[in-house]
């Protein structure tokens, strides 16, 4: 289904009655990421799969795409379906566009679940590699994304894993130069949600894997420990909804089951 936002298709799937869950992917991804959380959840929720901007069946918006412009968007959808409260699971890229939402419209939000993500803004030198990739993305786009691509599993994944891993990698060079430079963009101007999601009274989880080189792990680990955030890591990386399969869905479910 799509709805026109500012000119733009805003591509997203709904299915399910009951309380509402949003569903937010990361980076190089589209709603399709979550078709095996989606069969469960939807027995007894509303559940909502969206195409953040510039991914997937969704358009871009100009060539910044700041986390507040995607959460626009995304309010956009659930205003679309009379949907005034609901709770995020947000992979990577997604958990910064629920935080967004969560700070831009209070009261709205009942939980945010962090996926293989962080409250923490771009470091120095994250933010100088952002701008490195979006300068190489207009020379070789395909082996930027191949090469980006690859850090997101961790080695033994990629071996064990290897249809997953070609499928997940299709999705991502499906992404359009525009929406993956706008997406870097927005991701690297980003604030810093640590104070924000540590005071929030909304309900809060932290998923991470063991060997995601992307985040800090032991910071933020020491950061939910301090503010008494549910967390779990499990033994892979950044992508933990296919390298960590069954233990995502269990603790997904229970985020659900419990907001």
């Amino acid at each position: 289904m799509t709805i026109n936002y500012k000119g733009a298709a805003l591509y997203f799937k709904v299915e399910g009655q009951g309380k509402p869950i949003v569903l937010l992917h990361g980076f190089l991804e589209d709603s399709s990421m979550w078709d095996d959380l989606i069969k469960p959840a939807s027995k007894t929720n509303r559940v909502v799969a969206i195409d953040l901007l510039g991914h997937g069946n969704t358009d871009s918006l100009g060539y910044i795409h700041t986390m507040e412009t995607m959460a626009a968007a995304v309010k956009a959808i659930l205003e679309y379906l009379e949907i005034k409260e609901t709770a995020f699971i947000g992979h990577s890229m997604g958990g910064y566009v629920a935080l967004a939402f969560a700070k831009l419209y209070p009261g709205h939000v009942k939980g945010v679940c962090l996926l293989n993500s962080t409250f923490q803004p771009d470091n120095e030198h994250r933010k100088a590699l952002r701008t490195r990739a979006n300068k190489m993305a207009q020379q070789n786009f395909e082996a930027l994304i191949k090469m980006s691509f690859a850090n997101l599993f961790s080695a033994e994944s990629k071996i064990a894993l290897g249809v997953e891993y070609k499928k997940a990698l299709k999705t991502a060079l499906k992404t359009s130069p525009q929406g993956y430079m706008a997406a870097n963009e927005g991701m690297k101007c980003r604030e810093d949600f640590s104070v924000f999601f540590a005071k929030a009274t909304f309900k809060k989880q932290i998923v991470l894997g063991e060997k995601d080189t992307l985040l800090d792990l032991n910071f933020i680990l020491e950061y939910a420990k301090k503010n008494t955030i549910d967390t779990a890591v499990f033994s892979e990386g950044h992508m933990s909804h296919i390298e960590n399969k069954v233990e995502f869905l269990i603790k997904s479910m229970h985020f659900i089951e419990n907001i």
